[in-house]
């Protein structure tokens, strides 16, 4: 039972209800696939922080497994507790194109969509699914919108073509994370994503067929993948891709991660435990001389590279004369 702790479904309202109620349509070795009901697959972002300010996440929970993840919570409002439940349940959203397109009506052209904020849209459920291919074909009809991916897998390159197709009348942006090029750490600290090489690989795909990307060095550990040697790696070879930006910024820890994290550094790097454990007890971010130690050392490995802080903004002005084609 996917929610055994649950005896009568009364308990369960909202999200938690239709998640409970979700006909399962699939299972593997370590993966159940469920298919959930969708109210609205286009989320407004409350955050002042973002450079956005609608979201998409085609899937809940993520099968990659990466140790660090943030996003394990957004499972919590399901009442799926166990931070594991993350990346063995998941949520594939019931299509429904037309009820995608209305919501696409409501949200202006100025307003930058960004699609993998909390789950990887390219994760293996999209192999079996096409979500994000559906919603992106769909996407490919209008004008004028600033879409921007983020994944740490290569079969974003699948869509080149596709991505192609919008980017001639919109603004598309591909953010590939790499947190090392170290394939043996990789594996260790995202189990189920794809080697730095596939997705170097796909920024060279993409890059070939004229849609901008750029690399998310997202998070940095501390004494694990910040150090000069690694991010230099990292920056070189994706410039080398074709990619144009590089960002980085240092480890969140909320609770639902560290319950993961923390074990995680206990078994790989003993030497480090006790300091993770002091440093985020009280808090989930680090402040302070090392994060602005780290921000210096992410500029200057991005200028030795080539390559900017961040993408280029959208302009809707661009596409002034199209404003008045989409839908």
């Amino acid at each position: 039972m996917l929610f055994p702790e649950c005896e009568p479904e009364e308990k369960l309202i909202g999200i938690a209800r239709m998640a409970a109620e979700s006909p399962l349509i699939e299972a593997k070795r370590r993966v159940d696939y469920h298919e959930l009901p969708t109210r609205k697959f286009v989320g407004r972002c409350s955050s002042d922080r973002m450079p956005f300010d609608w979201t998409i996440n085609p899937y809940r929970g993520c099968e990659f497994g990466c140790k660090y993840c943030y996003a394990r919570y957004t499972h919590e409002f399901m009442e799926l507790r166990e931070p594991e439940q993350f990346e063995h349940q998941i949520f594939a959203k019931r299509w429904n194109e037309a009820g995608f397109r209305e919501e696409l009506k409501k949200i202006p052209r100025s307003a930058p969509i960004a699609i993998g904020t909390a789950t990887d849209p390219y994760q293996p459920a999209e192999r079996r699914y096409l979500l994000t291919q559906k919603m992106l074909s769909v996407l490919a009809e209008g004008r004028g919108r600033a879409v921007w991916i983020t994944t740490k897998s290569d079969l974003v390159a699948r869509d080149s073509q596709l991505l192609a197709r919008i980017q001639v009348r919109n603004n598309v942006q591909v953010n590939m994370t790499i947190t090392t090029m170290d394939e043996s750490l990789a594996r260790a600290l995202e189990p189920f994503a794809p080697r730095p090489s596939l997705r170097i690989g796909a920024i060279r795909k993409l890059s070939a067929a004229g849609i901008p990307c750029g690399v998310l060095c997202c998070p940095l550990m501390p004494m694990i993948n910040d150090s000069e040697s690694s991010l230099n790696r990292v920056a070189s070879e994706a410039a080398a891709a074709g990619a144009q930006w590089m960002y980085g910024n240092v480890l969140f820890l909320k609770p639902c991660a560290s319950r993961v994290f923390l074990p995680f550094v206990d078994e790989h790097f003993p030497k480090l435990s006790r300091r993770y454990r002091e440093r985020f007890e009280h808090s989930a971010t680090l402040r302070g001389a090392y994060v602005e130690m780290v921000n210096e050392r992410v500029r200057q490995v991005r200028e030795r590279n080539g390559l900017r802080q961040r993408a280029n903004q959208y302009n809707p002005a661009d596409f002034e004369e199209e404003q008045m084609a989409l839908f």
